[in-house]
């Protein structure tokens, strides 16, 4: 007797093999990727310049994705990493608007949300450390603020943000260590990122 299984969606890894011989399968990945890369983007450099990104992380990935290793369940690292490759051409535009943030304390990235009373009080309290955070986040390198973000915005364990910069894991621990250090320097020992420590493996 056959026994019905409860249906699984493809993985990634599914999605772009179905891509090979039927390219609208990549549809798929995008609809799945797409919003939470855009904030991560938009976190960094805003709204318009996330919109262009992102569907060039994805025309890319399209592109390169008959190399993609099919062994690899999840293509988040993979979008990522090739998002990350756009971010950094954009160093100098995403410094300008951190230091404009912690000039200013108007978030560039929130300046057109409607916010009620509670948010814009919320919002108000925490305005010190987000412009000590800002000026602290533009004082990194690159490479030291795309693994700290990684960890801290796009929730990804230190192996994920190794493959998606190509990276070994030990350099992704001593990045982060660098990049807190002078986060939490400049915050007077606090650290609002709630990032994770993880076992050394």
């Amino acid at each position: 007797m056959h026994v019905a299984t409860p249906y699984e969606p493809p993985d990634d890894a599914d999605l772009i093999r179905r891509s090979l011989q039927d390219a609208e399968a990549f549809a798929g990945l995008y609809d799945r990727h797409a919003a939470p890369l855009h904030r991560y983007v938009a976190r960094r450099l805003g709204d318009a310049a996330a919109d262009d990104i992102v569907a060039d992380a994805f025309l890319d990935a399209f592109r390169r994705r008959h190399r993609y290793d099919l062994e690899v369940r999840d293509a988040r690292p993979w979008l990522y990493g090739i998002a990350a490759n756009l971010v950094g051409k954009h160093s100098r535009a995403e410094v300008r608007m951190l230091r404009a943030y912690a000039r200013t304390g108007r978030d560039p990235v929130r300046a057109g949300d409607a916010a009620s009373g509670d948010e814009i009080d919320s919002r108000l309290s925490a305005q010190a450390v987000q412009r000590d955070l800002a000026t602290a986040l533009a004082a990194l390198s690159v490479a030291d603020r795309d693994v700290l973000l990684m960890v801290a915005w796009a929730d990804f364990s230190y192996h994920e943000v190794a493959a998606a910069l190509h990276i070994p894991v030990g350099t992704v621990r001593s990045r982060l260590h660098r990049a807190r250090i002078k986060v939490r320097a400049a915050l007077g020992g606090y650290d609002p990122t709630a990032l994770r420590q993880e076992p050394v493996q």
